[in-house]
């Protein structure tokens, strides 16, 4: 029980969820590649895994191609369509991972603004064994940005899963 709501919610106990600005790049990108980590694992179901985004601009959209290459490349798929948060996602994720202080600043802002809400908002990069804490976004770069994105969410969300399994 969350307290008093005019709602009923669950708190997902190994709960996931991943936030950037449009949700087209990044996180869909560390969305799939956390499902799949976890389903190689054998542990998926044990999670509730989704990323959204702060703003409303891509809301419906599938994930950047260039991402969706570079998964592929690697094995991994995704049918993720961009979402926003809402402040239900602040009291029935565990976890709101983002990838840069300015995502991390507004999701502060508005985790303040929830009554009852539980997510510990992070940086995903504070994972990362090789403490680069921000996960740089790779839209008006190369594909070889968007591999490094990649290579970085492996090594975060593995950390991550490690520590929280």
């Amino acid at each position: 029980y969350l307290g008093p709501s005019s709602f009923t919610t669950t708190l997902y106990k190994c709960a996931v969820f991943v936030v950037l600005t449009g949700n087209i790049c990044r996180s869909p990108i560390a969305e799939a590649v956390f499902r799949k980590m976890a389903a190689d694992a054998g542990v998926v179901e044990k999670w509730v895994i989704d990323s959204g985004a702060t703003s409303d601009w891509n809301i419906g959209s599938s994930p950047d191609a260039r991402g969706v290459a570079c998964l592929r490349k690697h094995g991994v798929e995704t049918s993720h369509r961009a979402r926003q948060v809402t402040n239900d996602d602040f009291m029935t994720f565990e976890y709101i991972l983002c990838m840069d202080e300015s995502n991390l600043s507004e999701l502060n802002r508005r985790a303040n603004l929830v009554k009852n809400a539980v997510a510990k908002v992070e940086l995903l990069g504070s994972y990362d064994p090789k403490k680069q804490r921000i996960i740089e976004d790779p839209y008006y770069g190369s594909d070889e940005d968007f591999e490094k994105v990649y290579e970085q969410c492996v090594r975060c969300c593995k950390a991550f899963l490690e520590k929280n399994s």
